[in-house]
């Protein structure tokens, strides 16, 4: 879950606080998130709109330490009620682009479905690159392909969809390199543009978020094991921060 895709509602409880996917609805979409960043996590991880702190928490096992973020009060709130047990877990509250308040580097930064929030995105990385340790990754995962932006995009805050170009050049604009950059999710690309953009509806059904988990999830992954797809709703970035 990202901190910043979604629409803050504290009052209406924790539900309020899920992106566009729905918690419960897509266990196998949360599966794919995690088996697609967890090979690129080093001992030493940074969050960036960390919401809940549901995707992190994941991490902890293979984790020396963790730091998770978000700029919303609520957020940092949950965030340290959550791991208020856990000495290996930090909280930081700061929005992009800015200095951010971390004096140790860690060796991984993770921010999904966040760039796409911020006009200046170069700056954004530039400052990430700031805190993670010489020879570490920045991932990055983000919507992909303007030919899909729609309600959703607008309500939600979305600046831009990238494309592997797009992305591309907000990382070597911030000094970066490029370990992984491919578009993902291909089946769930023409999903989401007939179901919300030629639908014309401004947040997907959640009935229909379930039978996607269940059906197109699955066969993109398996799909997604023989071949590059040229397209996806998704781009997958591993940013290398130089030695």
């Amino acid at each position: 879950m990202s901190g910043y895709d979604r629409v803050v509602q504290p009052a209406a409880g924790d539900d309020a606080l899920e992106n566009h996917l729905g918690g419960d609805e897509a266990k196998n979409y949360r599966q794919y998130e995690f088996d697609m960043v967890a090979p690129h996590v080093g001992r030493s991880m940074l969050e960036i709109g960390s919401g809940l702190g549901h995707f992190a928490e994941q991490f902890l096992p293979r984790l020396d330490r963790l730091v998770v973020s978000d700029f919303d009060p609520y957020c940092v709130e949950q965030l340290e009620k959550r791991f208020a047990h856990r000495d290996d877990v930090s909280v930081l509250q700061f929005g992009l682009p800015a200095e951010i308040p971390l004096a140790d580097p860690v060796d991984t930064v993770v921010m999904m479905n966040v760039l796409e929030h911020i006009e200046e995105d170069a700056e954004a990385l530039r400052s990430l690159a700031r805190v993670t340790a010489p020879g570490g990754r920045i991932i990055i995962w983000v919507p992909g392909y303007m030919q899909l932006y729609g309600d959703f995009d607008r309500k939600v805050g979305h600046v831009r969809r990238y494309t592997p170009a797009t992305l591309r050049a907000a990382v070597t604009a911030a000094g970066l390199g490029v370990d992984v950059l491919k578009p993902i999710n291909f089946l769930g690309g023409i999903a989401w543009w007939a179901a919300v953009r030629r639908g014309g509806v401004g947040y997907p059904d959640p009935r229909l978020v379930k039978v996607y988990d269940r059906t197109v999830v699955p066969m993109t992954r398996f799909i997604e094991r023989i071949i590059r797809p040229p397209f996806g709703q998704t781009v997958f970035c591993v940013a290398r921060v130089p030695q």
